[in-house]
C-alpha cells in the first residue's frame, strides 16, 4: 500500500491558449466608471419583467407529455426551459392510473430539492426518498433517489428474479450519461431496466441526441421519441466588461433567436486583444474590486447576478470586496432579508452562526461552493431564488443541478478544474452556466458577461457562445462491483450479450458502419468483455468465483459491497481486520476507503491521533498490502489508504463537537460533510452483511447512527 503523503496544494492554472502565454506586462485599469456602447441602449431597454399571463405549456412540453407511456422519450432542452413540468405531468397521470414512478437524479442536493418540491405538489405521503443517506417512505408511489440507488435496485431485482416496482422511470440530467465519473452508472441503469418500464430522459441540449435515441430503440426494442427544444425561454445577450467599466456587445452581430454570431468578435474586443498592454480589472493573482463591478451592473439594472469564479477561496474573498450600496438604497428589502435569514436558520445553529452571514444581511451577497455546509448552501439558494440577493459568487459546479437563475451571469475564467487539471470549458459546461442567465417569468432578457483576466481566453468564450452542444460519450467500464453483481444472476455468455447492448458498442458500430450493425456491435463489445474476463480471472484466483464461473459464498456477500474498493474491503473482512465492537474505529477504517481527493493525508498533530486508531490503521494497511500489490501488478487501480480521514471520522463518530472537528481538520466544512456521508454509505453496505458478519454489521449500523447528526443531516430538514 502507498504510505500516507501530503496532499498537493491547490493546483495553479495551466495555460489553455496562446492568449495566456503572452509575457507582455499589463497594467490595472484606472478608476471604473459605468458606461455602455450605444448599440446596447435598445437591448437594455428590453430589461424588465414580462407581463403576467396564465401558464401555457410550450409545444415541446405538450409533445413530450403525449409521448410518455407510448414508449421511451428523450427530451433535450435548454437549461431553465421547463423540463420538470413534463415530469410532474407524467407523474400526475400515473397517480390517476394507480401506478408508480421512480425519479432518478445525479446529485444528492438536487434529489433533496426535488423531494421537497414534489412532496409539496403531490403530498408527503405519496413521495419517498432514497439517497443512501436518507431512506424515507420507501413504499410510496413516487420515489426520488440517486441513480446509484436505482442501479443497485436493478442489481437486486436481477439477482432475486423479481421485477422492479415502478411503471415509469424519469432520468433527470440525462446528459450525465457522458460524465467521466458517474456515466457508467447511468448506462448500466438504462441497460438493465426492463423494457416494460418506459424511460423519460430529461437532458440539457446534447449534440448526439439522435444517436442516443437510436441506441435506446435498438437496445430496448421500442420507439424512443426525441423531443428537441434548443430555443432559450429567455433570450440571451453576451457582453464584454471592459476594465474601464464600459459594457460592449461581445459579438459584432448576435441573433439570439438563432443563437448565432455572424461577424465574429466585436471590434472593441479585437482592439483589446491587440493592445500591447491591455488594462486589467485587477493586478495578477488579485480579485477586482467587486463593489465597482456591482455598481456598473446596478447602474444598468443587470442585477441579480451570478459570478462564476475559479476557486472557492476567490468566492469567499469576493464577498468581502462588495459594499452596502444595494441595501442602503432599499431598506425594505434589507429588512425582508434579515427576517428571512432568521426564518431559514432558526433550526440550524451552525448556519445561524455562519461567519458569512453578515455579508448576506449587510451587502446582499453570498458565496456558494462545495466547501460550505449543505444547509448553508440551501439557505443561499433559497434567498437567491426568492430575489433577496444581489449577487452570488460561485464555482462552476453550481451550474449543474442547482436552480437559482439570475438576470446576469459573469464568467471570469474560460476553463474549469476537472479534479486533476484545468481544461477549457466545453460547450455543455458553458451553456449550463449561461443557462442561469434570465429568469423565466421574471426577465425578458438575460446576459452573459465575460470578465477579462489572466484566465479568460476571450476567443474561446466567443466560440462557446455559438458552439453546438457537446456530444455525449459512453463512459461504461468494468469494475469489480459490476462484475460481482452481474455474476449474481448472469453467466459470462449472458454478460457478453449485455456488453453488446452498451452505448459504447453501439457508437463504435454506428460510426464504423454508418448503420446499426449487430455484427459490428458484437465486435465492438469484445473489448469490454475482454476486460470483464480479466476481472473474472482475478476473482477466481482469489476465490470469489469458482471454476464454474459462479460466485462462491465470499463472492455472494462481497457483491453487496457496492463501494469504491469492494474486493479490497472484502479481503479485509475475510482476514478479520475490521473491529466488531468499536463503532468509532470501524467508521474510521471505512473512511480510508472513501475515494475523495480531499481526503489525502496532511499534517496531523500527534495529540490528535489516538493510539488504538493508529495501531488499527497500520495493521490494516500492512495486512492488505500484499493483496493490493497483486491487484496493481495485474493492472487494477488501488487507491492509497490515508490516515487523515480516519482521524477526522473517528473523532466525529466518538461524539466530538462540529467546531472541534472543523478546527482540527484540514478539510473545508462541505468536504467534511461529504467525507462523513460517503463513510456512512460504506458502513451501510457493511450493514448488509449481517448474515455473514453479524457483529460487524451491527457495529456498522451503530457507527452510521453516530455519524448522522447535525450539521451533517441539517439539509434533510428543509
Amino acid at each position: 500500500m502507498t504510505p500516507p503523503r501530503k496532499a498537493p496544494r491547490s493546483p495553479a492554472h495551466k495555460p489553455a491558449s496562446p492568449d495566456r502565454r503572452k509575457k507582455r506586462p499589463a497594467h490595472a485599469a484606472p478608476g471604473m466608471k459605468p458606461g455602455a456602447d450605444p448599440k446596447l441602449k435598445p437591448i437594455f431597454a428590453r430589461i424588465g419583467v414580462p407581463e403576467a399571463r396564465p401558464f401555457v405549456p410550450d409545444p415541446f412540453q405538450k409533445k413530450a407529455i403525449e409521448a410518455v407511456g407510448q414508449g421511451d422519450c428523450l427530451v433535450t432542452a435548454a437549461t431553465g426551459s421547463g423540463k420538470t413540468y413534463i415530469a410532474e405531468q407524467a407523474i400526475e397521470k400515473l397517480f390517476l392510473e394507480g401506478k408508480r414512478a421512480w425519479y432518478a437524479s445525479p446529485l444528492k442536493a438536487l434529489t433533496n430539492a426535488i423531494h421537497t418540491a414534489f412532496s409539496r405538489k403531490f403530498g408527503p405521503e405519496n413521495v419517498g426518498i432514497l439517497t443512501g443517506d436518507r431512506k424515507e417512505n420507501p413504499d410510496a408511489p413516487l420515489i426520488i433517489g440517486t441513480t446509484e440507488i436505482l442501479r443497485n435496485q436493478l442489481y437486486d431485482a436481477m439477482h432475486t428474479g423479481e421485477d422492479i416496482r415502478c411503471d415509469l422511470v424519469i432520468l433527470d440530467e440525462a446528459h450525465y450519461l457522458g460524465d467521466p465519473e458517474r456515466g457508467v452508472v447511468w448506462e448500466e441503469t438504462i441497460i438493465y431496466m426492463p423494457s416494460r418500464v418506459p424511460l423519460l430522459l430529461l437532458s440539457a441540449t446534447i449534440g448526439n441526441a439522435e444517436e442516443i435515441a437510436a441506441w435506446l430503440e435498438s437496445m430496448r426494442g421500442q420507439t424512443c421519441t426525441l423531443i428537441r427544444a434548443n430555443r432559450r425561454p429567455v433570450p440571451l445577450h453576451p457582453l464584454f466588461f471592459h476594465p474601464s467599466g464600459t459594457l460592449f456587445p461581445f459579438l459584432a452581430e448576435y441573433d439570439e433567436t438563432r443563437h448565432a454570431g455572424k461577424k465574429g468578435l466585436h471590434k472593441k474586443i479585437l482592439q483589446y486583444l491587440s493592445t500591447d498592454r491591455p488594462p486589467l480589472l485587477a493586478p495578477p493573482r488579485r480579485l477586482p474590486n467587486m463593489a465597482d463591478i456591482m455598481a456598473v451592473l446596478r447602474h444598468y439594472n443587470l442585477l441579480p447576478a451570478i459570478f462564476f469564479l475559479k476557486s472557492r477561496s476567490d468566492c469567499d474573498a469576493a464577498i468581502t470586496l462588495c459594499d452596502e450600496a444595494g441595501l442602503l438604497s432599499d431598506p425594505e428589502r434589507a429588512c425582508a432579508l434579515r427576517t428571512r435569514m432568521d426564518e431559514l436558520t432558526r433550526f440550524w445553529p451552525h448556519a445561524a452562526r455562519h461567519p458569512q452571514r453578515m455579508y448576506i444581511e449587510k451587502r446582499a451577497v453570498a458565496a456558494h461552493h462545495s466547501g460550505h455546509l449543505p444547509a448553508w448552501k440551501m439557505v443561499v439558494e433559497t434567498l437567491m431564488s426568492e430575489g433577496l440577493l444581489d449577487a452570488v459568487f460561485a464555482t462552476s459546479t453550481v451550474a449543474a443541478g442547482v436552480n437559482f437563475p439570475a438576470r446576469t451571469v459573469l464568467i471570469a475564467n474560460s476553463d474549469r478544474f476537472n479534479g486533476s487539471e484545468f481544461t477549457p470549458l466545453s460547450a455543455t459546461e458553458f451553456h449550463q452556466m449561461t443557462g442561469r442567465a434570465g429568469r423565466r417569468g421574471k426577465d425578458r432578457i438575460g446576459f452573459a458577461v465575460a470578465l477579462p483576466g489572466k484566465f479568460m481566453d476571450l476567443r474561446h468564450f466567443g466560440r462557446l457562445i455559438t458552439a453546438p452542444p457537446s456530444e455525449v460519450e459512453s463512459q461504461i467500464r468494468i469494475d469489480f462491483s459490476m462484475a460481482l453483481n452481474l455474476l449474481l444472476s448472469h453467466t459470462p455468455d449472458m454478460i457478453r450479450a449485455i456488453m453488446e447492448r452498451s452505448f459504447a458498442a453501439f457508437r463504435i458500430a454506428h460510426r464504423l458502419t454508418g448503420k446499426n450493425s449487430q455484427k459490428a456491435s458484437k465486435g465492438a463489445a469484445e473489448l469490454l468483455f475482454a476486460d470483464f474476463l480479466r476481472h473474472l480471472a482475478f476473482l477466481k484466483e482469489k476465490a470469489f468465483v469458482d471454476s464454474q464461473d459462479r460466485l462462491t459464498e465470499d463472492g455472494m456477500w462481497a457483491a453487496q459491497l457496492r463501494i469504491d474498493q469492494p474486493i479490497l474491503v472484502a479481503e479485509g473482512f475475510r482476514r478479520r481486520l475490521f473491529p466488531e465492537n468499536d463503532p468509532a474505529i470501524l467508521a474510521a477504517l471505512m473512511a480510508c476507503f472513501v475515494n475523495e481527493r480531499e481526503a489525502d493525508d496532511q499534517d496531523i498533530p500527534e495529540d490528535q491521533i489516538p493510539e488504538k486508531l493508529l495501531k488499527a490503521f497500520l495493521h490494516l494497511r500492512k495486512q492488505l498490502a500484499p493483496f493490493a500489490k497483486e491487484m496493481i501488478a495485474q493492472g487494477f487501480p488501488v487507491f492509497p489508504l490515508y490516515l487523515t480521514p480516519a482521524v477526522t471520522v473517528y473523532h466525529w463518530t466518538s461524539g466530538r463537537s462540529w467546531e472541534n472537528i472543523h478546527k482540527n481538520s484540514p478539510l473545508a466544512e462541505g468536504d467534511l460533510v461529504r467525507l462523513l456521508l460517503r463513510t456512512a454509505e460504506n458502513l451501510r453496505h457493511v450493514g448488509n452483511l449481517g448474515q455473514f458478519f453479524p457483529k460487524a454489521a451491527r457495529c456498522a449500523m451503530a457507527a452510521t447512527d453516530q455519524i448522522l447528526r447535525e450539521p451533517v443531516t441539517d439539509a434533510y430538514t428543509l
